[in-house]
């Protein structure tokens, strides 16, 4: 089994990987992970093996994600893979190994085996929740402002983000909730920013049609130009 464990860190979306230290693929950075123990189902194993591996127990949810069975994946003994995605909160700063890092999604380093196409894979099931679901918990801190949030989803989906759609959005959806406190003041000044939090820290789909899309003129996730609309529509659900 296979972790993809994501996390939002200095505004970039990053992947958890741990450099080799044996062949095959000596030095080559790898997804962690381990196999299935005789009494556990998988998601429990594979949380086990997050936190005993690379200490990592502050993931907020984890999903399976897919099964990696090409016969060439792996030299040698033909090996299938169950690959899941964690995500962390951006606040989260779990202690890892020295041979353990984060590293950008947009800038991956050599990595071992077929782990770039499943981090890849994980990405875009991201993208894809946060569009239908109320997966942005997973991935803020407990409480947040507006535009922190949208930072979060910038940075998840990979294209500019209106702060107010955003909030109109999510706020129809019944996903946040006002805390009915205020962050503190920048050192500008000006009027305290509200601050709120996400309903529910459990996935729940939202709006099963719904398809979060770049602006118009911006490219989209697979370099074709946004939907024509408005710009100061950044966010808008799409019925597909």
């Amino acid at each position: 089994m296979l972790a993809a464990v994501l996390q939002i860190r200095d505004g970039a979306l990053n992947v958890l990987l741990w450099q080799r230290a044996m062949e095959p693929a000596l030095g080559r950075w790898a997804l962690p992970g381990g196999r299935l123990g005789a009494s556990e189902d998988v998601q429990s194993s594979v949380s086990r093996q997050l936190a005993d591996k690379v200490d990592l127990r502050e993931v907020a949810h984890i999903e399976q994600l897919g099964v990696f069975s090409a016969p060439d994946r792996v030299p040698g003994r033909r090996m299938v893979a169950t690959a899941f995605l964690g995500l962390v909160p951006c606040d989260a700063d779990p202690a890892v190994p020295s041979d353990t890092r984060w590293h950008p999604v947009a800038a991956l380093p050599d990595t071992a085996f077929d782990h770039a196409a499943i981090v890849r894979d994980a990405q875009d099931r991201l993208r894809a929740k946060l569009s239908y679901t109320n997966l942005g918990f997973a991935l803020a801190p407990a409480e947040f402002t507006i535009s922190a949030l949208r930072d979060l989803y910038r940075a998840a989906l990979g294209h500019p983000v209106s702060a107010t759609n955003l909030q109109r959005v999510l706020a129809r959806r019944g996903v946040l909730v006002p805390t009915g406190r205020t962050a503190a003041s920048g050192p500008a000044g000006g009027r305290p920013a509200a601050l709120f939090r996400f309903a529910e820290q459990r996935l729940r789909v939202t709006d099963a049609f719904a398809v979060l899309r770049p602006p118009s003129g911006e490219p989209g996730l697979d370099g074709a130009p946004g939907t024509r609309r408005s710009a100061s529509d950044l966010v808008h659900p799409v019925v597909t």
